[in-house]
């Protein structure tokens, strides 16, 4: 469940700020197959990664978990 919505809550954002996966994934330093499979709840994302998708997002941990 949480997977799910960590996941929902990253492709929302990445929309809100108009990017792709690409971009996003390039910008994170990721690659683009593992940030779709979050997005999907699919992967069970590091700590690590995630701080760098959400510095990628220039948001912070609260800003990105208060939608959660």
């Amino acid at each position: 469940m949480i997977l799910e919505k960590v996941g929902k809550r990253i492709k929302t954002l990445r929309n809100e700020k108009k990017l792709s996966q690409e971009k996003l994934a390039f910008k994170a330093d990721i690659d683009r197959t593992y940030l779709a499979g979050a997005e999907q709840g699919k992967r069970n994302i590091s700590l690590k990664s995630l701080e760098k998708i959400v510095t990628a997002l220039d948001c912070s941990f609260e800003e990105f978990f208060e939608g959660i």
